[in-house]
């Protein structure tokens, strides 16, 4: 069976995500989404963790076991090791991500040589969504179901959020 990682912050989860995780599952029997913590970005981020991998569960449903969802604090290239995963998805969108992301892969092959990033383009209509612009919509209120996987029910992951935030 053919599985593959594909790493992330989601925070939170976009029909982006989605997108790219649909082309992933024609390359792979298996793709395991992974909520890792992005050294870039706030620890906890927006939503914390446990709040994202429901989120991503429920946007994932459809595809039954063949999507796993997990979190990890490791180097992605360890939780491939950790999981014995040969394969790194990830998402593009612009060649600024291209850029980014192929230094990252680079960096990986020289951790281990066999273990291959595949990168999948995000289609055109969605290539402009990305996690940053949804949570600002989130936070200043506005509707963001247009970004979203559809019938996700943000509103009540919202309440989560700030019940665990009193």
């Amino acid at each position: 069976m053919r599985t593959a990682i594909f790493p992330g912050s989601f925070d939170p989860f976009t029909l982006g995500h989605l997108d790219v995780l649909e082309s992933a599952l024609k390359l792979f029997d298996k793709v395991i989404v992974a909520v890792g913590y992005n050294s870039n970005k706030a620890t906890s981020g927006w939503f914390p963790v446990d709040i994202r991998i429901k989120i991503i569960k429920d946007s994932v449903k459809p595809f039954g076991k063949r999507v796993d969802v997990c979190c990890y604090k490791e180097l992605t290239i360890d939780l491939c090791h950790r999981l014995g995963v040969n394969f790194i998805v990830r998402g593009l969108r612009t060649t600024t991500d291209f850029e980014f992301e192929g230094v990252i892969a680079q960096a990986n092959k020289v951790m281990d040589p066999d273990i291959v990033t595949v990168y999948v383009q995000a289609s055109h209509e969605y290539s402009f969504i990305s996690s940053t612009v949804v949570r600002d919509v989130l936070i200043h209120n506005g509707d963001a179901t247009p970004f979203l996987p559809k019938g996700l029910d943000i509103k009540k992951y919202i309440k989560q959020r700030k019940e665990l935030k009193k």
